[in-house]
């Protein structure tokens, strides 16, 4: 790695915790990619690279869904998952206050509060997953089991 200040939050919080990963900088242009275009810019299989999305349930709290990037989150799988009656999806405008990230370089580590996260169960089938590094054309790659060692997650069948 370069300079200091190229690593992202959560490069930061993946090293304090001794987690081997990779780590993917990429051109993006003038807008943030679809995952799908960023698995497809690397060479990985798309359903191996993971998309953070940020919800509110009914109750007003905040969830956080991993989900492979060329599926759909399935709102009534997710609200199950957290014990809500129904959630939806928070409005981009309100992402980075909640988060500190920017639509596009959301990752489930090194949010600015931890929000109860759960992970697709697919994510488990593969050796190692991607998402994003905290920032647009950013990317981490580590063993699923790994992400545990950094935040509390649940998993659950998220999308069809």
């Amino acid at each position: 790695m370069g300079k200091k200040d190229d690593k992202t939050n959560v490069m930061r919080v993946l090293d304090q915790k001794h987690i081997d990963y990779k780590h993917y900088a990429f051109e993006t242009g003038e807008t943030a990619p679809s995952g799908v275009e960023v698995a497809e810019t690397l060479g990985k299989d798309v359903s191996m690279v993971f998309k953070t999305l940020v919800t509110v349930g009914k109750s007003g709290e905040h969830y956080v869904f991993v989900i492979p990037v060329a599926k759909e989150l399935d709102l009534k799988a997710a609200a199950s998952a957290v014990g809500e009656k129904n959630i939806e999806m928070i409005k981009s405008k309100d992402l980075l206050g909640l988060t500190g990230y920017v639509h596009g370089g959301c990752s489930p580590i090194g949010m600015k509060k931890f929000f109860k996260t759960v992970f697709d169960e697919s994510a488990f089938e593969h050796e190692t997953v991607m998402f994003s590094a905290g920032k647009i054309g950013r990317q981490v790659e580590l063993r699923p089991g790994d992400i545990e060692k950094v935040i509390r997650i649940d998993k659950a069948k998220l999308c069809d």
